[in-house]
């Protein structure tokens, strides 16, 4: 593998060259689970053995090329990303605040044409909410659908409500509109053949996932009250593939925290389950041109670390193939297939705070199963 990873030092120095933002900082309007900035402590054993983190665990099939940049790191803490192509464009958006957990959480929207010099389009705020884990999807009517969930703060008698906002050039955007039940986090919303499918999951007492459907963005509805409820269900990725089958990647936390894989075909009211026997966090999922599945997602073995893996969901296997530099507070990435290869979103830690990275990657030409 051939990484170039910018140095912290560089970083700023082309974020200095590049980035106007008037005062020179990100405003402080800027669970995700996590770790710290010192990482976990095989991070710690691999750093003092003069090892990087991402040493600690081997990895199958290799890619060849690997091109990562640090774009923003203006904000005391920057996180959860998701990232998307529009109108010649690309947009990634995540929370920036004063902390992981923070009562000031706002959207930030950054804007690129070449995926390395990136400028600030939009900041995203709530009076009422620390914004959290924002997902960008391109929606029919060629316009940018923005969703994330409001932390609420009191008075609020929810905890949580999950909104979504609207823009035809990135830059401004409508006024917020509440979407699904309050205290069921939407987590991430898929559009297919005209219908939205989003994946919730409580907040305010029991452990499930629920499937809501949507003609507009706008109003949703149940399509399955409870699709999950073993252990602590939550974070989800989800595709459609050409066959119309759907395939759900879910992280799952509690005693029993194995990320679980499941698959259903239209209406997507049935769905089978099978254990892929790791933890995982913060999962995102696509379709490659070819068929086959790639994720982006937290790997806890041998220490917290954002991955690259194959989704296989006839054998029910998560293959790990590439590292990305990552380590601690680390994951929530957003993928897109671009010109024959995955640009990828995430932020880690593993620099001494919590940053915004864009992974350029060649995959291999072919997956491998897990032995």
């Amino acid at each position: 593998m051939i990484a170039k990873v910018l140095t912290r030092a560089a970083a700023l120095l082309l974020a200095l060259a590049t980035l106007s933002v008037p005062g020179g900082r990100a405003e402080a309007s800027p669970r995700e689970g996590g770790g710290t900035a010192e990482g976990s402590r095989a991070d710690r054993v691999a750093r003092a053995e003069g090892k990087s983190p991402m040493d600690a665990v081997p990895c199958a099939t290799p890619v060849t090329d690997t091109d990562v940049h640090l774009i923003w790191d203006r904000a005391p803490h920057q996180a959860f990303t998701d990232l998307v192509r529009f109108k010649g464009r690309w947009f990634c958006v995540f929370r920036e605040g004063s902390a992981h957990v923070s009562p000031d959480g706002a959207i930030r929207v950054l804007t690129s044409r070449d995926g390395t010099d990136w400028k600030p389009a939009a900041l995203v705020s709530s009076p009422t909410a620390d914004l959290r884990d924002p997902k960008v999807i391109v929606a029919p009517g060629n316009r940018l659908m923005l969703v994330a969930a409001g932390a609420l703060r009191p008075p609020a008698t929810a905890t949580h409500q999950t909104y979504v906002w609207f823009s035809t050039d990135g830059r401004s955007w409508s006024e917020p509109a509440a979407i699904g039940d309050p205290n069921v986090w939407i987590w991430r919303v898929v559009w297919h053949r005209g219908t939205a499918y989003g994946i919730g999951y409580a907040t305010g007492g029991g452990h499930f996932v629920r499937l809501y459907t949507s003609a507009d963005g706008k109003v949703w509805r149940t399509l399955v009250e409870t699709l999950f409820d073993a252990g602590f269900p939550n974070e989800a990725a989800l595709v459609f593939q050409k066959d119309d089958s759907a395939v759900l990647l879910l992280r799952r936390d509690g005693a029993n925290a194995t990320g679980q894989l499941g698959t259903a075909r239209p209406p997507y009211k049935e769905w089978s389950w099978k254990d892929l026997g790791k933890q995982i966090g913060g999962p995102q999922m696509i379709a490659l041109p070819d068929g086959r599945l790639v994720t982006a997602l937290r790997l806890y073995d041998g220490g917290a670390r954002t991955s690259l893996a194959w989704v296989d969901p006839e054998a029910g296997t998560l293959t790990e193939f590439e590292r990305l530099p990552s380590g601690g507070d680390t994951s929530y990435p957003g993928l897109v297939w671009w010109k024959d290869r995955l640009w990828v979103s995430y932020y880690s830690s593993h620099e001494g705070k919590t940053s915004i990275y864009r992974a350029v990657v060649q995959l291999p030409a072919t997956a491998q199963r897990s032995p």
